[in-house]
């Protein structure tokens, strides 16, 4: 199979699909690989690795949509990469379709055979291919509200941690799965006061025993809510409903209960969010606020950190795609459900569930279009 891996150019992402090791992998196994010059720059890859590794660099974005079979990427396609699809072409990455209707029916317009990395599910639940990245959401959120409680960017003026004699700032984090527990690690080490709030008290019972009791733990709850945002210097937003939009758990009265200087990090975004309040915002303009909070929204949080976070999402992504490579998607969803729970859109039909079901169209099982 020839294999894209295209520079990603949403704002400000640095990351890249595929590292050189990647590459090695892959032609391995018998398959090509093209790779856009400078793709992996941002990630420190140099051209000359790629092509050592035996990628064959290639010169222009449209060139790797043009003559490839898979498209590998990091991030969903934006606007002007839409029509570069083709029909029967494989795209295989993040793509948080039940916030990007235009994107969806642009897939399905296309007929592209649409594998999303968020959706790809064990049998436990585990999101195999997401946790990588709301780990570093996560623990990236609480340096995030640590820079915006300074004064100098428009805080509170206090130091996440405290001093001895001054305590540290108040951390709600909403949410108990990957981001909050790696969002709480952080805060903690920092010296923060933290909570978290989630649905499931086993969850929080867990989070307990394993963070030593060092955190307050809430049933989530509207009441519950509204009391620890009225509280909190940082809230941080890290629910997750796979595939599914985001429910919005910050409702804007809350929001306006909190203090002036105080700062927001919606990390479910992506997913639309869950604070009423947030909308995305982009690396080279990351913040606004509403009454008076600073409102952090970056929809590609780990494209900040990007060689952290090329190797930490192609360590989880390169087996899967590699499975895709050798047997092609029709093969590969049969031997794996696995994988099959990645499947989004295929033959311009929505295969996913909570996908259609955000924009109002009928779901068609993978058994009716394969």
């Amino acid at each position: 199979m020839i294999v894209g891996v295209p520079r990603e150019i949403k704002d400000r992402e640095n990351r890249v699909s595929t590292t050189p090791a990647g590459v090695v992998e892959y032609v391995a196994r018998g398959h090509q690989v093209l790779v856009e010059r400078e793709a992996g720059a941002g990630s420190g890859f140099s051209n000359a690795e790629y092509e050592a590794a035996g990628a064959l660099v290639v010169e222009t974005h449209e060139a790797v949509f043009e003559r490839a079979e898979m498209i590998v990427k990091v991030k969903e396609p934006i606007a002007e990469e839409y029509d570069l699809l083709r029909p029967d072409q494989l795209l295989f990455t993040y793509l948080h379709l039940a916030a990007e209707e235009a994107l969806t029916r642009a897939l399905m317009r296309n007929r592209v055979k649409a594998v999303a990395y968020e959706t790809v599910q064990l049998p436990n639940g585990v999101l195999p291919l997401l946790t990588p990245m709301s780990e570093v959401a996560g623990r990236m959120a609480v340096q995030v509200g640590a820079h915006y409680l300074e004064r100098t960017h428009g805080g509170r003026g206090m130091l996440l941690g405290g001093v001895p004699g001054v305590p540290g700032a108040n951390v709600v984090i909403v949410g108990g799965g990957v981001v909050g527990t790696n969002a709480a690690q952080m805060a903690l080490g920092m010296g923060a006061n933290v909570t978290i709030l989630d649905r499931n008290v086993e969850r929080l019972r867990h989070l307990d025993q394993v963070l030593h009791g060092r955190i307050h733990t809430l049933a989530s709850n509207s009441q519950n809510v509204a009391a620890a945002v009225r509280e909190a210097d940082v809230v941080i937003g890290g629910v997750l409903i796979a595939g599914a939009k985001a429910p919005k758990l910050v409702t804007r009265e809350m929001i306006g209960t909190m203090r002036p200087g105080s700062v927001v990090i919606d990390v479910a975004i992506d997913q639309g969010g869950c604070i009423e309040t947030a909308q995305p915002t982009s690396h080279s303009d990351p913040i606004y606020t509403v009454d008076r909070v600073i409102h952090y929204c970056v929809t590609n949080m780990p494209g900040a950190v990007p060689r952290t976070s090329t190797f930490a999402l192609s360590n989880v992504t390169l087996p899967y795609a590699l499975e895709l490579a050798d047997l092609g998607l029709e093969e590969a969803i049969t031997r794996d459900p696995v994988l099959a729970k990645g499947v989004n859109v295929l033959d311009g039909r929505v295969t996913y569930g909570a996908v259609a079901e955000a924009f109002g169209l009928e779901a068609v099982p993978l058994a009716g279009v394969a």
